[in-house]
């Protein structure tokens, strides 16, 4: 199929008409990953040559966002292309949550099935299955694939949640009938081994609030009974993942643009990479988990290239949130941090109104299409649907949330958005050119994984530009500036 692209500006690919074809689109989330992590954002502990390569031979954005400090609404934000706050449900969900999109709303995998795309989920979901009462010994309805996908292969939640399983098209891969699956947030099931009763059983140990089921050595978030063949191996899921991009891919009907989903799990506790990636930093399983992660990326646009795909191929690497040490496992990420930052001199990290809870790697890749160049055009990820939707000529609904800044992620222009509301556990601030508005909160100052929450007695204001650690506010001295921002966010926000 050959397209305009619509608004893209983009100089022909030697057909006579200047079309060129509708590019495929690789969108890769990793889970937790800090700007810090990355090497080509400044790390000098942790080398990651394959995330590097799409950075040095793309658009490396330093002022890239999602709009949220936690997975679930963050990536709700980037398949609606509206803001996660809007909707009650869209907060951290257990693995038994129901589906949070609703299936009567435009999304963007929706628009690119519209627009005549393959569409492909695969690895971390975390935005519900089913309806709330799912049985995960039937076909689960809703599902990903009710709101955009053609395929999906996905963990339900986190991987130290339960349901421990594989869902592949809405069904629980590998599942034996005579051995059901049965999940509770709840209770336990009689006589089913824990943390606490059975500590023997653990490869792994827990810190905080990872005591409850055991699968694989390693104890969990919930209870589940059942389903012993169909249960995964931590240490084997970047390959199990890995393979199955690489199999969805052998059966792309050729010719046809796709779009593909692909969520990492690195470095989501539990940190359990593969043996071979053991030991490839000093920093623990967290910094190996980073590795393994970066080799994931590697593995699949390898293998795309190797196909031939990847000539007019867009590649969107980011993060859902910032990052986290202590998440609930004693994996001495802390211990051996070393002179480590995975914050990359923010403040806060995941779970934190801080700028460090949303500012994230975010970089852009397109063969032959984008000048390698360093952007600080402020971006943010929900802003992908209505660029994309620009670019492939896509339906691109009324009253979204999301903006159409696709000279920005094309490297065309340096202007990006001019606000941006951040979130963190249903606390909002406002971003405003350079400044950031935190408005007070009550709370702890710290929560368990010990990032700064940013609950702060007042109003806060800080020059992001000047001070991006945010140490000092300077409310007191732009009381002007303060107060335009507090009618701003209120406007957009209703509070």
């Amino acid at each position: 199929m050959f397209l305009p692209l619509a608004g893209a500006g983009l100089a022909a690919c030697g057909s006579a008409d200047n079309a060129v074809q509708q590019p495929n689109i690789i969108l890769i989330v990793a889970d937790d990953l800090g700007l810090g992590d990355v090497s080509a954002y400044g790390s000098r502990t942790i080398s990651t040559p394959n995330i590097d390569s799409l950075a040095h031979n793309g658009i490396m954005f330093t002022n890239g966002y999602a709009t949220s400090a936690t997975s679930t609404p963050s990536r709700y934000a980037m398949f609606t292309g509206l803001y996660p706050w809007r909707n009650a449900d869209a907060k951290i969900l257990p693995g038994d949550a129901p589906l949070i999109i609703p299936t009567d709303i435009p999304t963007m995998p929706k628009m690119m099935q519209e627009a005549g795309y393959a569409t492909a989920a695969i690895g971390k979901w975390h935005l519900g299955m089913g309806d709330g009462n799912v049985d995960w010994n039937r076909p689960i309805n809703p599902s990903a694939n009710t709101v955009g996908f053609d395929y999906t292969c996905l963990i339900a939640a986190t991987n130290d949640r339960v349901p421990t399983v594989y869902v592949e098209n809405g069904l629980v891969e590998g599942l034996d009938p005579d051995d059901p699956i049965y999940v509770d947030y709840e209770k336990n099931f009689e006589g089913e081994p824990t943390a606490l009763t059975n500590p023997e059983m653990l490869k792994m140990k827990w810190a905080f609030g990872h005591n409850f089921s055991i699968v694989n050595g390693i104890p969990r978030i919930g209870y589940m009974k059942g389903g012993q063949k169909a249960r995964w191996v931590d240490e084997d899921m970047a390959d199990y993942f890995v393979g199955k991009v690489k199999a969805w891919a052998d059966n792309l009907e050729p010719g046809k643009p796709f779009f593909l989903y692909y969520g990492l799990h690195e470095p989501h506790v539990p940190r359990a990479p593969h043996s071979r990636f053991v030991g490839s930093t000093t920093l623990g399983p967290r910094g190996d988990a980073v590795v393994e992660g970066d080799w994931c990326v590697g593995e699949v646009l390898a293998y795309l290239e190797e196909k031939g795909m990847m000539e007019n191929t867009i590649v969107i690497f980011t993060s859902d949130n910032g990052p986290v040490l202590n998440d609930g496992y004693d994996d001495r990420a802390e211990e051996m941090l070393g002179d480590h930052d995975p914050r990359n001199g923010t403040r806060g990290g995941k779970y934190s109104l801080f700028d460090g809870g949303t500012h994230i790697p975010l970089i852009v890749y397109w063969k032959g299409h984008i000048e390698p160049q360093v952007s600080d055009a402020l971006v943010c990820q929900m802003d992908l649907f209505a660029s994309l939707g620009d670019l492939i000529g896509g339906n691109v609904p009324e009253g979204l949330d999301s903006r159409n800044t696709l000279d920005a992620f094309l490297g065309k222009s340096d202007t990006g958005r001019k606000t941006l509301i951040h979130e963190a556990e249903g606390r909002l601030a406002l971003r405003d050119g350079d400044y950031t508005m935190i408005p007070p909160y009550e709370g702890p100052e710290r929560n368990y994984s010990k990032n700064e929450l940013g609950n702060l007695p007042e109003y806060a204001l800080f020059n992001m530009k000047e001070d991006p650690s945010q140490m000092t506010d300077i409310a007191d001295q732009e009381p002007e500036r303060l107060e335009a921002m507090k009618k701003e966010f209120s406007e957009i926000t209703g509070r």
